[in-house]
C-alpha cells in the first residue's frame, strides 16, 4: 500500500497501514536485473516475481548490504535465494517456508538505541519488549533474550528503524540455515500506539523465524486481490488453522491501527506447531 493511501485513511475512523511491505520504494534502493537463475528459484519458492529487484538493504550504522527484495516487503541475499528448496515438489491458512530455525534456539534479539534515526522509539522499544513477551509465553521450543544496546553485531536478531523510509511498517526476511533472519526494521510508527509498534515487530519476527503472510493467497488486509505465490501452491499450510481469511492474524499482509498487538488463536495453533 502506497504512503498516499495511508495518509488518505488516516483522516477516517480506520486505517490499514502496510506491516511488512516497502511497499514505497525506499531511497536505497538500486534496481537492477536479478539472474534469471535466481528469478527462477523464487518462482519455485512460490515467490511473485513481478517486482523482484536489488536493493541496497540499510544496517544500523548507516552501512548497506546487497539484497534480493520480492513481494515488496522481503528480502533476501543471493547466496540464500540460490539455496531455496523447490516448494512446488511438496503437497487460506498460516503458513510457513521451508526454511525454520533449529529447534531449542535462544535468540539473542536487540533493539537498537543507537543513534542517527536508527534506534528505537520509546513506543518502539516498549513494542519490541512486548512482542517478545508474546513468542516468550507460548513455551516455545525457541526463545527470546532481549537485550536493547548498540553492541549488535554478534546478535541473532536487530531490531532497528529505517530512517529512510517512506511511509508506516517494517520489513525482515525468511531463517538460513537454521538461525532466524537477521535485520529487521520498522518505520513510521512513532504516530501509532505502542499496541501497533507491538503488532509490526511481532508480525516481523513472524517473518525472521519463517512465517509468511496469512493471506499471502491474495492480500486480501492490504484492499488487493493479488496472490503473492503462484494460485496458491507452495507455501506450507499449517494444520489446525483456517483455510479462508483470517482477519486477526498477526500475520495479514497489512495492518490495521487498531489491532491490538496479539496472536489470535490461530498464530498460537502455528507456532505451536512449528516451534
Amino acid at each position: 500500500m502506497k504512503f498516499s493511501r495511508i495518509a488518505l485513511l488516516l483522516v477516517g475512523a480506520s486505517f490499514f497501514a502496510c506491516q511488512t511491505e516497502n511497499n514505497d520504494q525506499p531511497t536505497d534502493t538500486v534496481q537492477s536485473d536479478v539472474s534469471p537463475e535466481i528469478v527462477e528459484k523464487l518462482a519455485n519458492f512460490d515467490v511473485n516475481t513481478n517486482n523482484v529487484k536489488k536493493v541496497d538493504f540499510l544496517l544500523p550504522d548507516g552501512s548497506t548490504i546487497p539484497m534480493i527484495q520480492m513481494e515488496e516487503d522481503l528480502h533476501m541475499s543471493e547466496d540464500q535465494a540460490r539455496n531455496l528448496p523447490n516448494l512446488q515438489e511438496l503437497s487460506g491458512k498460516n503458513y510457513h517456508t521451508n526454511n525454520l530455525v533449529a529447534q531449542n534456539t535462544v535468540i539473542d534479539i536487540i533493539g537498537y538505541t543507537g543513534g542517527g534515526g536508527f534506534g528505537l522509539s520509546n513506543k518502539g522499544r516498549t513494542g519490541l519488549q512486548w512482542a517478545v513477551n508474546n513468542y516468550n509465553r507460548l513455551n516455545l521450543s525457541i526463545r527470546f533474550n532481549l537485550t536493547f544496546g548498540t553492541d549488535y553485531q554478534n546478535k541473532d536478531m536487530v531490531v532497528y528503524v529505517n530512517p529512510n523510509q517512506s511511509g508506516s511498517g517494517g520489513s525482515a526476511g525468511f531463517p538460513e540455515g537454521g538461525a532466524p533472519f537477521k535485520w529487521v526494521q520498522i518505520y513510521g510508527l512513532d504516530g501509532f500506539s505502542n499496541n501497533v509498534n507491538e503488532h509490526v515487530i511481532c508480525h516481523e519476527i513472524g517473518h525472521s523465524v519463517g512465517f509468511r503472510h496469512t493471506d499471502y493467497f491474495s492480500r486480501q488486509s492490504c484492499g488487493q486481490n493479488v496472490n503473492e505465490g503462484s494460485a496458491g501452491v507452495g507455501a506450507n499450510p499449517i494444520p489446525g488453522t483456517p483455510s479462508g481469511y483470517d482477519p486477526t492474524s498477526i500475520m495479514l499482509a497489512c495492518f490495521s491501527g487498531s489491532t491490538d498487538g496479539e496472536f489470535n488463536n490461530n498464530d498460537i495453533t502455528a507456532l505451536n506447531y512449528l516451534y
